[in-house]
């Protein structure tokens, strides 16, 4: 008789002699995303604006216990709804002036060059945001310089001298009105 075992996402068969029939145990495959209940979205709500915000604190808005809050947490960052915690630094205080938009038109959309496109602009450290998107434009960046000067240059390198980019529009923010990074949770 063959058995296999599933061990931490590797299979191990394991064989009887003389087996003449094979019955193979399965899991169930891998389990379904977590499902959000009343405090693991209170408690989003409160980290996704401040996630040093203490336990404690967190516990007595949603009514647990500050043990049942971290192991909530654990959770939620062990299942990636909390993907990243970080510092949201203004700009302005890192003298980094420019705002801009640009929609990217590539030449054309095959597999490979939108791949490249996106290997690139993951690279680049002054591209904030980058969404591949429908609608006529291939992609809407958010880039962040410290002055026009240095715009340009990044420009010249991403688009105008790069085969891959048939045309290009900037749009520059004259204010940053909202900036957010929180989702709505209902």
């Amino acid at each position: 008789m063959n058995f296999i075992i599933v061990l931490a996402g590797f299979l191990l068969l394991i064989r009887r002699r003389n087996a003449t029939n094979t019955h193979i145990m399965t899991e169930n495959p891998a389990s379904p995303p977590r499902t959000l209940d009343s405090f693991d979205r209170a408690i989003l709500r409160i980290i996704q604006r401040d996630n040093k915000t203490p336990q404690r604190a967190i516990a007595a808005a949603v009514n647990l216990s500050a043990a049942a809050v971290q192991r909530r947490i654990a959770a939620l960052e062990a299942k990636e709804v909390v993907v990243r915690n970080v510092a949201i630094v203004d700009p302005a205080t890192t003298s980094m002036a420019i705002t801009a938009i640009v929609e990217v038109h590539l030449r054309n959309e095959r597999a490979g060059t939108v791949d490249a496109a996106k290997v690139l602009f993951q690279a680049t450290p002054e591209v904030q945001q980058c969404f591949y998107v429908t609608g006529g434009v291939s992609f809407v960046l958010i880039i962040i310089t410290p002055d026009m000067r240095a715009y340009e240059r990044l420009t010249r390198r991403l688009f105008a001298e790069n085969e891959l980019v048939d045309r290009y529009r900037t749009l520059i923010a004259l204010d940053r009105v909202k900036t957010d990074t929180a989702i709505v949770i209902p």
